[in-house]
Parts: C-alpha cells; structure tokens; sequence
C-alpha cells in the first residue's frame, strides 16, 4: 500500500532521502538545521501543497509528481538530474531550477529562474509564464505551447525546439539553434537568430532591430516584421513576409517576398551574396 507523509516540516539534511512509493502533502521543507537535499533520490512520489526553502531539493529523483507547490527564491538548484516528471499549478522561482534533466512536463506554473532548463531533454512548457535570463541553454528536444517568456538569451545552442501559440519578449534568441520552428506567436527582441541553422517561423510577428542574420536554411512563411532594420544578413533564406520592412541587408541566398521594403542595403559585403527580394505587385 502506498505510503503517506502530511503537514510535517523537515529542515534536516537529506530529510527523506530515497523515498519511494509515497506521497507528500502539506509539508514544510525550511528551519534553522538549513539541511539540504531533502528528496535526492526519490522514486516514484508524489508532492502535493508543499513548500520548499532549502537547497537542492529533487536531485537525481526519478518518476515524480508535483503539484500546488511552492519553491521560493532560496530553493536554489531545485530539480537537477530528475528524470520523467510532471510539475502542474505549481511556482518555481530559484535560480536554476531545472539542469540535466529528461523528460519532465510543466502545465500552469509561474516561473523566475534565470538559468532555467540548461542541458536537458524532453522538456515541455504548456500555459506557463516565466521569467528567464538565459532560458533552456544547450538543451534538445524542447516544447513550448501557450507560454508567455520574458527574457534576454533564450534558447541558445537549443536543438529540436517547437515553440506554439506564445509570446516571447526576449534579446538575442535562438543564436546557434538547430531544427527550431515557432508557430502563431509573437517573437520580440534583439538581433533575433542569428547564427541559426533550420530556423522556420510560420505565422509569426517579429519585432526588433536587426533580426536573421548569419541563418543557414531560414525560413518565414506568410510573417509580419516590426522595427526590422538591416534584417537577414549573410543569411540563407526563403520568405513570404506580409507587410512592411524597414531595410535588408546583404542576403547570402534565397528569396525575400515583401509587401513593402523601405531599403536594401547593398555595400561592402565580405563574401558573394545572391539574395534576391521581391516586392509584390
């Protein structure tokens, strides 16, 4: 029969350490002993209404379940090699709350964690906000759906990222990612992929100075650019864009179909650009 821990607070080291086959509600992980590790090596529990204040709490726990749980700022390094797990209506606001992780699933969270996701795999956001500096670094196989993301260097060195129905107020995203597609959302920011190889954006609003720069195989179908200035870069590119773009720049190859483009710049290029733009009838 499966086990049950309730309303309890543990602020010893390694406080339950290796539990397995049990459930966890309406406990307290804080106090003066200040211990770490409470859950490291966990297998097969389930959290529920937990508060967490202490260090490095789900390390190495496989086959997890948290939900209407709180891990506050001093819960740093939360969730680091955990494999296969699923965090719903729960608030994870330590810095890097997610490391070297596999397969782990989060629906309905509040997110603040300034290295979040690094070096993992099999991640998924679903209608969750979050607020990350540098979000998902290194990591592959990456999902996003319905999440709204504030940030600044997202998604570098990302490999096999589908990004859906978001909206991302970010900087210099998605530089050197493979195999990313953005979906219906609205992408903001600063210099804006480049160095990117197999970047597609599909219905996408792109905002921001001097974005797809340095790209191999880009791609944009039917996109509306905003403040897109000396866009495209050095770049590889096929595009449908619907609307007005401020300038392009020196295109290596491809073809740029526009509505309007108030400037191509073509100067002092320091290899063979071929790039063609269109602006249709």
């Amino acid at each position: 029969m499966r086990e049950m821990i309730t309303k309890k607070q543990f602020d010893e080291e390694r406080a339950l350490y290796h539990l397995q086959d049990t459930d966890v509600a309406n406990c307290s992980f804080a106090g003066p002993a200040d211990g770490e590790s409470a859950l490291k090596e966990a297998r097969d529990v389930g959290i529920k209404e937990c508060h967490f204040s202490l260090r490095y709490p789900l390390w190495h726990v496989k086959k997890f379940t948290m939900e209407k749980s709180v891990m506050d700022d001093t819960a740093r390094a939360a969730i680091w090699y955990a494999e296969d797990g699923i965090i719903t209506d729960s608030t994870l606001n330590g810095i890097k709350a997610v490391r070297e992780c596999a397969k782990i699933r989060l629906e309905r969270c509040q997110i603040v964690s300034p290295e979040f996701g690094w070096k993992s795999e099999d991640i998924s956001l679903v209608d969750t906000d979050i607020t990350s500096e540098y979000l998902f670094l290194d990591s592959r196989n990456v999902k996003l759906c319905g999440v709204k993301m504030q940030g600044k260097y997202s998604f570098q060195y990302v490999e096999n990222l589908g990004i859906d129905d978001c909206d991302l107020d970010t900087k210099d995203a998605f530089w050197h990612s493979k195999n990313v597609t953005v979906r219906d959302s609205i992408v903001k920011g600063e210099y804006l992929g480049w160095f990117s190889e197999g970047l597609t954006l599909i219905n996408c609003r792109i905002i921001g100075t001097q974005p797809l720069c340095y790209c191999k195989n880009l791609k944009l179908i039917n996109c509306q650019m905003e403040g897109t200035d000396l866009s495209f870069e050095y770049s590889d590119v096929e595009a449908d864009v619907r609307g007005h773009v401020i300038s392009i720049k020196n295109p290596r190859s491809g073809i740029i179909t526009v509505d309007s483009v108030g400037e191509i710049v073509r100067e002092d290029p320091v290899m063979e650009c071929t790039g063609q733009v269109v602006v249709r009838a």
